[in-house]
């Protein structure tokens, strides 16, 4: 369901800690899964495998492949467009939560942003684990009716002639942006292209990241 508004929202992510440091969340995260073990409540190996399986079988690197695929070879996109799960199984991209996935792709013309505004329903085997402020009201309510003002709290700043597309995830559909390629990376090979997609310009609330950035990092 898509709705044609424009705007944003709020406090987004950011990487912190550096070396061994742990910011104020992953130190109640420890002590919360200290005591959940220590109490025989979570299973150490268990914790461990669930853990290991959003880090590396599902997650943004995921969705970020299907968008490299997609930037090279022009037949795999018509067929992402046209049906995205069926697409994504190609590449092994998929699962509970990813059965039935629409792709929608940004143009010069038109930028998409995708919300859930009746609960937090996510792509978790594409995108992996939503980011806080997708589940928030702030954000599930302003997306849809100041989509433009959002995106700018996100840093995302787009031309005034640009069409903003707000697209409604439900239980049964989930929505994932194809953000357009970034310029000047014509010579990158599609794993380097990969390393460009973030999580967030496949939410829509960000862009891909240009060559230049990765390096710094």
């Amino acid at each position: 369901m898509a709705q044609d508004h424009d705007h944003h929202h709020h406090d987004h992510d950011h990487d912190h800690p550096h070396g061994s440091e742990l910011s104020p969340m992953e130190l109640r995260v420890r002590a919360l899964e200290s005591i959940l073990v220590e109490k025989g409540y979570v299973d150490p190996a268990a914790l461990d495998a669930l853990i290991e399986t959003y880090e590396t079988k599902v997650g943004p690197h995921n969705g970020a492949r299907v968008v490299a695929r997609a930037w090279v070879d022009p037949a795999f996109k018509a067929r992402l467009l046209a049906d995205g799960s069926a697409a994504m199984r190609e590449l092994d991209v998929g699962g509970r939560g990813g059965e039935h996935m629409v792709v929608v792709e940004n143009t010069p013309d038109e930028h998409n942003l995708v919300v859930c505004t009746l609960c937090s329903c996510y792509p978790w085997p594409v995108l992996g684990l939503p980011p806080v402020w997708y589940k928030s009201p702030p954000y599930r309510s302003r997306a849809v009716i100041d989509p433009r003002g959002v995106l700018a709290e996100f840093g995302t700043d787009l031309p005034a002639g640009t069409r903003i597309r707000v697209w409604d995830s439900t239980a049964e559909l989930r929505y994932m942006v194809l953000p357009m390629r970034p310029p000047g990376t014509d010579h990158l090979d599609e794993a380097a292209l990969a390393d460009l997609v973030t999580r967030d310009s496949m939410i829509g609330t960000g862009l891909p990241l240009s060559p230049d950035q990765v390096v710094q990092a």
